[in-house]
């Protein structure tokens, strides 16, 4: 527009400067020399002009002064015309340009309401997130626990679990227990079970309805956790923080949890065996070995456990239960000298062994497989000392192996005496990688580096690397505990190393009706016994000065109803088994922490109160 406006001003200047110049008429005379002018031959005007210096307008000939005034107020116009055209467009694409970021805005600003909302258009959402903020690599219980523990101290945060289950996250104790002891013939469907307490609850951690649909986590108001499931993680890029799954899919992160597990191991008499028998086998692990494990103790016979450790001797005895009332066989048979025998002390672990017979189980101590094979409709079990088993069906619990795939891509290093993933004090096994559960190989302040496969140590590490994702900087210090029921009315906790080959010392008593497992549910409300205990410890221990005893080895036969088992190293006690003893947990951790030499164990016995009536 200014230069419209001075485009015009210069013409109408040059009009006025030029107008003083021009002749001025006068009347009729005028008019007549004009006339004269237009008749004198065109060459003489020419000469006229050529030859003319004085002031147009005067005696001389002007009409060049009128083609020059003609001429540049031609071009002036012409000046002012481009110059209008040119800016009308200008604003005709400033006024577009305009418009269209309105629109956009707009458009955007739509966009983030409604997904502030949860309620932006899903036809626009990928079906899985590019990038994640939290990135949890398996779908068990450290996964999940990492993942509570990630929203308790940032609420908005939003978490991606993937797991190759197709299940959502689940506790896997009940699939060893209470589970075998329902009542309810849909049980495989309901996943429901009583607690020893008689109340009753979900395998799962949560119902569907706690957790974000996968395709709608970036976009929800206040985050959430989101489960990926029937997924798995093959490749890591831990410099550019990306993981590939197994169908190609991309996703970056900020921080990440290997919390992988293990897979069920299997013995290799049986991997030679080929597939007719691999086809009767069962490694048991997840919700869908139960389903398969309880429809085919339906139908078959006889069924074999290899395995005396915890899952194998759990399993006899909820097998056993049913051989009673169905006419199942039920076999058991380990290399050990008898049930848990790698735990227990010698004495009892050969108790264990009569009290998982009288379940029902044929148990078969000191038996090593050599090779099995199908003969006619059945299984043979051949061992290494001769003895032939018969069976329908293999159940092998013989341990786990951690799961340490993407230890080769991301350039992690796996420990070569305990197995998984070797990480730090506070869980870290690289920036912004934890690990947590079966798979993480950390260091125990107190015991030295370990690998523990138990159920309260996925829940507190899974915590822990939560916490430390979210910036903590918090060292793994707590001592995790077990517990195995062989049934509701014999079980037992423990805590630290237990191991058999260690020195023990037993301390034991009288059982009273309230020493059981079910009666350790009643008094917790749960049978998941880490959810009540969890990190508690005992503030002091106070042990009363006696007259040093050398404590007695329980007698062959005893009855053991109820004690406390120490394990020393280097006269430190370093583990303990409490026999039907519960939620005395916290006093056993506090030993431990301390690590002193005691004189006398009758009296740090005595702090588990188990003379009591």
């Amino acid at each position: 527009m200014f230069r419209c406006r001075v485009a015009a001003a210069a013409a109408g200047g040059l009009a006025r400067a030029l107008r003083p110049l021009s002749p001025a008429p006068r009347g009729r005379a005028a008019a007549g020399n004009l006339l004269q002018r237009w008749n004198v031959p065109i060459k003489l005007q020419m000469s006229r002009q050529v030859a003319s210096s004085g002031v147009p307008g005067g005696k001389g000939d002007s009409s060049v002064f009128v083609l020059i005034v003609g001429l540049s107020t031609l071009g002036a116009g012409a000046y002012v015309y481009r110059t209008l055209r040119e800016n009308k467009e200008r604003f005709t694409s400033r006024i577009t340009t305009i418009t269209t970021r309105s629109q956009e805005n707009a458009s955007s600003t739509s966009d983030a309401d409604a997904a502030s909302q949860g309620t932006a258009a899903p036809g626009a959402r990928p079906e899985v997130p590019s990038h994640v903020p939290f990135l949890l690599i398996g779908g068990g219980t450290a996964a999940f626990a990492a993942a509570r523990s990630i929203r308790a101290r940032d609420p908005g945060a939003r978490v991606l679990i993937v797991s190759e289950d197709p299940a959502l996250p689940y506790m896997r104790p009940p699939l060893s227990k209470e589970l075998w002891f329902s009542d309810d013939p849909n049980v495989t469907e309901t996943l429901r079970f009583k607690q020893w307490n008689g109340k009753e609850r979900s395998i799962y951690f949560q119902p569907p309805s706690f957790y974000v649909p996968v395709r709608d986590l970036p976009f929800v108001e206040n985050g959430g956790v989101a489960v990926l499931r029937g997924k798995k993680v093959v490749h890591m890029d831990v410099r550019g923080n990306i993981v590939k799954l197994s169908d190609g899919t991309q996703i970056s992160y900020d921080k990440c949890l290997i919390a992988t597990g293990g897979s069920p191991r299997n013995l290799p008499a049986i991997e030679r065996a080929g597939k007719d028998v691999q086809q009767r086998l069962t490694l048991f692990r997840k919700i869908e070995d139960f389903k398969s494990l309880e429809k085919i103790s339906r139908e078959v016979k006889s069924i074999t456990i290899i395995g005396g450790g915890f899952l194998g001797s759990e399993l006899a005895c909820a097998l056993g239960r049913r051989a009673r009332s169905r006419g199942l066989e039920v076999i058991q048979l380990f290399p050990e000298n008898g049930n848990m025998g790698k735990v227990l002390p010698e004495y009892l672990s050969n108790w264990t062994t009569e009290k998982v017979r009288r379940e029902g189980v044929n148990v078969m101590p000191n038996a090593v497989v050599k090779s099995v094979s199908v003969c006619g409709n059945r299984l043979m079990i051949k061992l290494k000392d001769g003895r032939k088993v018969e069976t329908d069906h293999i159940v092998a619990a013989v341990g786990l192996e951690p799961n340490v795939e993407l230890a080769k891509s991301a350039g992690l290093e796996v420990d070569s005496d305990f197995g998984g993933f070797r990480v730090n004090a506070e869980l870290q096994a690289r920036s912004n990688i934890w690990v947590a559960g079966d798979a993480a190989c950390f260091y125990d302040i107190k015991l030295g580096r370990r690998r523990v496969e138990h159920h309260d140590h996925a829940v507190v590490s899974g915590r822990l690397a939560g916490e430390n994702m979210t910036g903590a900087a918090k060292p793994y210090w707590h001592q995790s505990m077990f517990w195995s029921d062989l049934g509701p009315n014999v079980g037992y906790e423990a805590i630290g190393l237990v191991d058999s080959s260690l020195p023990t010392v037993g301390v034991f008593a009288k059982a009273t009706a309230k020493d059981t497992p079910k009666s350790a549910t009643e008094q917790s409300g749960t049978g998941i016994r880490s959810e009540s205990e969890t990190e508690a410890e005992a503030s002091e221990v106070h042990i009363s000065p006696s007259v040093s005893s050398t404590p007695q080895v329980p007698k062959q036969g005893e009855d053991y109803g109820k004690g406390v088992i120490f394990y020393l190293r280097d006269k430190v006690v370093v583990g303990i088994v409490l026999w039907n003893i519960f939620n005395r947990m916290p006093i056993a951790r506090k030993i431990i922490k301390d690590g002193e030499e005691h004189d006398d164990l009758n009296e740090v016995a005595k702090l588990f109160n188990i003379h009591e009536d």
